[in-house]
């Protein structure tokens, strides 16, 4: 095993680990004001660390693939378990990476100030999806890993 998987570990839990904090910050922080006392500073962090940590995921993730002979099976339409795992697993990493981008653009025009409907509609549905679709993702991690080994 390579010191890749290691790194892609380590980014998938700070990845994870943060999202899982910002949901729990977001269902217990109900008062308005508090929010825009927290949110203002803890969001910025929390969205830069999350990007970095979203850009280690693929790109350590990108060379676990090509190392391990996967791209191969991604290419070759291989109907394995593992070929099929995968496909669904970088699907839902596609659409993490669009929500990721819509909630980061939003909440970056929007910090410190009024947010509108839509923005508040988009804001937090992407952070609901990203929430949930991170467990979807880590599932496929676990059952991939756990074929291959």
């Amino acid at each position: 095993m390579n010191w890749w998987i290691h790194l892609h570990l380590f980014a998938a839990i700070a990845w994870i680990g943060g999202s899982i904090f910002m949901f729990v910050l977001g269902v217990t922080l109900t008062d308005k004001r508090k929010q825009k006392e927290v949110y203002p500073h803890v969001g910025p962090i929390f969205g830069y660390f999350e990007l970095f940590s979203l850009g280690l995921l693929l790109i350590s993730g990108t060379i676990m693939i090509s190392n391990d002979g996967l791209l191969h099976l991604l290419l070759t339409h291989d109907d394995s378990e593992v070929a099929e795992l995968l496909r669904r697993k970088l699907l839902l990493v596609l659409s993490l990476v669009i929500a990721t981008v819509v909630h980061f653009i939003i909440a970056y025009k929007t910090n410190n100030t009024e947010r509108t409907k839509l923005q508040n509609i988009l804001s937090r549905g992407s952070s609901m999806f990203i929430f949930f679709v991170n467990l979807f993702v880590l599932h496929y991690a676990i059952m991939i890993r756990s074929i291959m080994a």
